[in-house]
């Protein structure tokens, strides 16, 4: 989702970029992120969306940042001064930690729910946080939201699908080579096409954002 998100940006003309991705590109990532192909195998994520960035606009002011976001690194990362961030984590806790963190912050928020298992274009939408309905993940984070004292503000991606799985639920062995931080978790299946839809919606939606709030149709 992040890897669409960021394309999305640069190509409308967003010159300044902060990308933060601990990671390094595998295999498993080429169905569904654009930075992944045979040529950037084994390369820093944080890296090598920087380098697609200036292939698109060379004059674009990029900042990577090889790190993992929780609560020891939210802070040193907010000091970058961003004007909207995009939330594409996928495990739970540092999850939480980002959106309670820049909440508190008062940096505007968009967040993506779980795009794996999906497969209605139809069903993905747009809402505050706290108004989503049916995604199981979106109602797991608003009650651990809720302790640490946040409330509504956060825009949302997410599916009204309905869906068998619960994400981030169910602990695996990590893939050979995989960086271990943050807990283990299940893969679930992800179509590119929905995963794209996800990261250009909240792409569209931080352009609202940083354009001053332009009304949604």
């Amino acid at each position: 989702m992040g890897s669409y998100a960021l394309e999305g940006l640069v190509r409308a003309g967003v010159g300044r970029l902060i990308v933060v991705d601990f990671d390094v590109i595998r295999s498993a990532n080429i169905n569904r992120q654009l930075l992944a192909t045979e040529h950037t195998l084994g390369r820093p994520k944080a890296v090598a969306a920087r380098e697609r960035i200036l292939s698109i606009n060379p004059e674009a002011s990029v900042e990577s940042v090889e790190a993992f976001v929780d609560a020891d690194t939210i802070g040193s990362i907010l000091a970058h001064g961003p004007g909207v961030v995009i939330d594409a984590i996928d495990s739970l806790n540092p999850k939480v930690q980002l959106l309670s963190a820049v909440y508190k912050a008062g940096v505007p928020l968009v967040a993506s729910m779980g795009a794996a298992t999906r497969t209605d274009p139809s069903m993905v939408r747009v809402a505050d946080l706290f108004e989503t309905k049916v995604c199981p993940l979106a109602a797991r984070i608003r009650r651990r939201l809720k302790e640490a004292g946040v409330g509504r503000g956060i825009t949302c991606v997410y599916s009204e699908q309905q869906q068998d799985v619960m994400e981030l639920s169910c602990e695996v062995e990590r893939e050979s080579g995989e960086l271990e931080r943050g807990r283990v978790r299940r893969r679930l299946g992800s179509l590119s096409t929905i995963t794209g839809i996800f990261g250009l919606t909240a792409a569209t939606e931080a352009l609202r954002i940083l354009a001053g709030g332009l009304h949604r149709s």
